[in-house]
């Protein structure tokens, strides 16, 4: 059986020079075209290299793909590109968010759209365009993402009133749908289970840190000294960069991927997207409608995309042949747990975003600029603690990374909860703003690199789609149900309590993920391994051999 040349992995070249000591070119003739007695076997040193030492260096080393570290180089910034373009578009629009609302003359009822379309349309649509990536390939489905956001990004810039806003906000969410899968599915194809790996995956978490500080940075500036328009034309300058280096340095797997048999689930698809879109909105728009819950809309589209969302379930168990969700990815240990506590997780991350920013303006008086500097703890506490959990997590347990993170969230949204009018910025925002740091990127990052590594090459497209809806939908939910907290209480409790309400609601997600991985938190260490392909074509052989040694009757 052989194993030690694994699936699409070849030996790297060597200079015979080094292997062979150097003798008079009649020696070496002999040696090699000699009679057999005479000959000696070229040697390489990897020849009598052990397979855990072979899998510990390929985890190691720089993929084939790449010839250079400059390019390897390139292709890292073109995909942790797509991480700042979201967080940017993300973060800083909740900080020109009242601007807008004075300047389009948006309905308080209304505001909170702006904000959540385009986290819908991106948790509604994931799965979507990751099966299309495992179908035509990452590389066109990405470029294909970034032209689209740099489109409408630059349009949106030029709207007129609440509904262009909204739906322009809408369509950017496509955009980012697109090419975040297929972003995660580019590095996941490409570097193979180890430390190389997990480097890689923390520098695309600590950048989404990087994107969540720039996107504040400008809206600051924006809101404070320029027309609003140019938030979205600076995103639009950026994403066309983006779009030009991605072409040039990301390795093209259309042609792989055409002959891989994968097509779409377009009824799972339709269901999916439908049930989810409007179980969101009938969530959202519940807060603001004339009789809340008792608004017949509201109770129809609401049951209405509960029963898609349960023809889903049924279409993708039993009905479609290539499910877009298969349900063998939860037979994996632990996976329903660990996506059920990133969802949470992310909830209560985008608490902190939308009303934390929020408090910090309206309660506490600071100035776009300001919310520009108490924000800046948590990027540089993010940048730090990204990249010291790449170098660590092949030798830390994942369950102990999960439990930090989980208290992080929880200690984050507890000193918003408690802090007192007139509060400290020292005491009680510095802390929180680091704590909130803590919670999202140390599980985000570790979640990235198990779900990758635990799905083959044709389903990294899956992986990519399953972990963003994670993010986006807990992000677009939790929202969701916080406004419905915020505007029931605002009347009798008061703006300042009202904020604190959907604090304590982040506590309780907070607590909720730091038990479920507590209990079921089992992620192993992300050490060199073999890849998912490699470990079926193991056992493939294994049964096989078994099978031929079975004697006939």
């Amino acid at each position: 059986m052989r194993v030690g040349g694994f699936v699409g992995v070849s030996n790297p070249p060597h200079d015979t020079d080094t292997q062979e000591s150097r003798t008079s070119s009649d020696d070496t003739a002999a040696q090699e075209y000699g009679p057999p007695e005479k000959r000696q076997r070229r040697t390489d040193p990897y020849d009598e290299e052990s397979l855990d030492d072979r899998i510990e260096r390929l985890g190691r080393e720089r993929p084939s793909c790449f010839k250079t570290i400059w390019s390897e180089i390139a292709f890292v910034f073109s995909i942790v590109m797509s991480q700042i373009l979201t967080e940017y578009f993300v973060s800083g629009f909740n900080v020109i968010l009242p601007k807008l609302i004075i300047e389009l003359k948006i309905p308080q009822s209304s505001s909170v759209w702006p904000a959540t379309a385009f986290s819908l349309v991106i948790a509604s649509t994931l799965l979507v365009f990751g099966r299309l990536g495992d179908m035509f390939g990452g590389y066109p489905v990405y470029l294909a993402g970034l032209a689209w956001l740099a489109v409408w990004s630059l349009v949106c810039g030029f709207s007129t009133n609440a509904l262009m806003m909204d739906f322009c906000r809408a369509l950017q969410g496509f955009g980012a749908a697109a090419y975040l899968p297929t972003g995660v599915m580019l590095m996941g194809t490409v570097y193979r289970p180890g430390p190389r790996k997990n480097l890689v995956f923390a520098l695309y978490g600590t950048f989404a840190v990087v994107g969540f500080f720039f996107g504040i940075f400008c809206g600051g500036i924006v809101g404070q000294f320029l027309n609003w328009g140019w938030y979205f034309w600076i995103g639009a300058i950026l994403t066309v960069v983006s779009l030009a280096t991605s072409a040039l340095s990301i390795p093209n797997d259309r042609k792989e991927r055409q002959h891989n048999g994968i097509v779409m689930d377009w009824l799972g698809a339709a269901t999916i997207v439908s049930g989810l879109v409007l179980v969101v909105f009938a969530i959202t728009e519940s807060a603001h409608a004339e009789l809340r819950w008792r608004t017949p809309y509201i109770a129809t589209l609401f049951c209405v995309g509960c029963v898609l969302l349960l023809v889903a379930v049924y279409v993708e168990g039993w009905v479609a042949k290539m499910p877009l969700l298969p349900s063998d990815i939860f037979t994996v240990p632990c996976m329903t747990q660990l996506i059920v506590a990133t969802l949470l997780l992310y909830g209560n991350a985008g608490i902190f975003l939308l009303y934390g920013t929020q408090y910090f303006q309206n309660i506490m008086g600071a100035s776009p600029i300001q919310v520009v500097a108490w924000y800046t703890p948590m990027v540089v506490g993010g940048l730090v603690l990204s990249t010291v959990e790449g170098f660590i997590l092949h030798l830390v347990s994942g369950r102990l990374l999960l439990i930090i993170s989980g208290l992080g969230a929880v200690g984050s949204q507890l000193l918003l909860a408690l802090v007192p009018k007139g509060g400290n910025y020292w005491a009680w925002i510095l802390p929180a703003t680091f704590l909130a740091t803590v919670g999202i990127d140390i599980s985000i990052n570790l979640i990235a690199v198990f779900i990758t590594t635990q799905l083959p090459k044709a389903r990294q497209g899956l992986a990519g789609g399953l972990l963003n809806s994670i993010l986006q939908l807990g992000f677009a939910l939790v929202l969701g149900v916080c406004d419905i907290i915020q505007s029931y209480t605002v009347e009798e409790d008061g703006l300042r309590q009202s904020y604190k309400n959907t604090f304590w609601m982040g506590v309780a997600l907070g607590g909720a993920s730091l038990v479920l991985v507590t209990i079921w938190g089992r992620v192993p260490k992300a050490k060199s391994d073999l890849t998912a392909d490699e470990k079926l074509e193991l056992q493939r052989e294994v049964t096989n051999m078994s099978s031929a040694s079975v004697p006939m009757p």
